[in-house]
């Protein structure tokens, strides 16, 4: 393998190549570490898992809140990404529990922004995967989020309210935004996204919600709020986007995954896991709590 690799990359030297395997970083398509001294296999696959310059360790560890022969759940926290990509490879919440756990072939099951924490599903056999997905599509899934924002004094808004709408990507493809009358030159119909949106409780300027998303949209809650006037503390996204490394530890998207439940496709069993995480407001002198 060694051999084959030299040749197939000549600008990466064999050393090289002997340290990354001795990390774990290069694997074949079951998540088995290779070695250099193993014999080549025609037509099988590799996987390296890449190094990125100047890569900031992640703050915050990586809690697992369940583990079965089937499932991971993991508790996010906030600033990290659930799958290697951009800026992020070795410090995201997938290459962290496949070492914690020496699971090379754990696999997601969905997704969550970078910025929000919370619950996170990943599968642990590979061949179930399609199940769980088709659950997630199928919307046979309940999500329960948490957010803090502005409280809504003054607006006209009724709540707990549903926001739906139609979701395209922006003129930034960091940005997703809300269609007009019209998306590509054709009418739009039913919304692709909604969120029904519940006022919990208010302190001072801000308030807590809570977030049942009935579809699954890239951005959508974050998308919503802003959309109400109500965009969620901390959004370096919505409704401007800020340039990246521009995180602030102290002031983090306020947006939680509190809560995930499912009938398990495999088993049937009736499954239900919360996030041990909890949403600060921000701080404010002899702020008025107001519980609805």
């Amino acid at each position: 393998m060694l051999d084959f690799l030299v040749q197939r990359f000549p600008a990466i030297p064999a050393a090289q190549w002997r340290e990354r395997m001795a990390r774990g970083d290069v694997v074949d398509e079951a998540g088995r570490r290779i070695t250099p001294g193993e014999p080549y296999t025609a037509h099988g696959k590799l996987y390296y898992y890449r190094s990125v310059p100047d890569e900031e360790p992640s703050a915050a560890p990586v809690s697992v809140l369940f583990e079965d022969e089937l499932l991971v759940v993991a508790d996010k926290p906030h600033f990290l990404s659930v799958t290697p990509s951009g800026h992020y490879l070795q410090q995201t919440l997938l290459v962290q529990l496949r070492r914690q756990l020496g699971l090379d072939g754990l696999t997601p099951l969905h997704r969550l922004d970078r910025e929000t924490a919370g619950v996170v599903l990943l599968a642990k056999q590979p061949a179930t995967c399609a199940l769980y997905h088709r659950l997630f599509f199928s919307q046979g899934v309940t999500k329960t989020y948490e957010a803090i924002a502005a409280r809504p004094d003054g607006m006209a808004l009724q709540f707990p309210l549903t926001r739906a709408s139609t979701l395209v990507e922006g003129e930034h493809f960091m940005q997703m935004r809300e269609a007009g009358g019209e998306v590509a030159g054709e009418a739009v119909g039913t919304p692709n996204a909604s969120t029904r949106i519940e006022w919990l409780e208010t302190r001072g300027a801000h308030a807590r919600y809570r977030l049942w998303p009935a579809t699954g949209k890239r951005h959508q809650l974050r998308v919503h709020m802003a959309a109400l006037g109500l965009p969620i503390l901390g959004d370096r996204i919505y409704p401007r986007l800020l340039p990246h490394g521009s995180d602030d530890p102290a002031n983090p998207l306020r947006l939680l995954a509190q809560a995930i439940a499912f009938r398990d496709p495999v088993t049937g069993q009736a499954r239900s896991f919360a996030s041990r995480q909890r949403l600060d407001f921000p701080q404010a002198p002899q702020a008025d709590v107001v519980l609805r």
